[in-house]
């Protein structure tokens, strides 16, 4: 499905599709539905900068200028946890960076947004596990360490 949307599209470079996949029942297909497309690297991509030897961002370069695209290599399981607080401010303020960082194979990546009204991506905890749910619990573990001032 997202191959025929970016085809669609046309151009060069990397497209950020969301898809939801709802489970079917034993027996039943599973159900796919479309939800964005972006022409660029997006935040749900990042996890890449952690999983494999390539980012989303290394990827989009190459395709733009023309650029081999050699193996791309799995570092092994990974998840990423968004930082989503909740409060207005023009200036925000992040405490516990030490402590997010502190389990093995984690990385925090904040998007450098200069205000927040309600709520608001501002980051996003990244790590390595050894299997999917450890790496999604480490993530949110992380994601959760950091505190951000108002």
């Amino acid at each position: 499905m997202a191959e025929k949307v970016t085809a669609a599209l046309g151009g060069r470079g990397i497209f950020g599709v969301e898809l939801f996949v709802k489970r079917g029942a034993p027996g039943t297909a599973d159900k796919i539905y479309f939800s964005e497309v972006s022409p660029r690297p997006h935040d749900t991509g990042l996890v890449t900068c952690i999983s494999q030897n390539l980012s989303e961002f290394a990827l989009h370069v190459r395709a733009l200028l023309g650029l081999p695209v050699p193996a791309i290599r799995l570092r092994g399981p990974a998840a990423s946890a968004v930082i989503l607080p909740e409060g207005n401010s023009k200036k925000p303020v992040f405490h516990n960076l030490d402590k997010a960082l502190r389990e093995p194979d984690t990385e925090i990546m904040l998007f450098g947004k200069p205000e927040i009204s309600g709520r608001r991506r501002l980051g996003v905890a990244l790590a390595l596990g050894a299997d999917p749910e450890e790496a999604g619990a480490r993530a949110q573990r992380a994601a959760e360490a950091v505190l951000v001032e108002m």
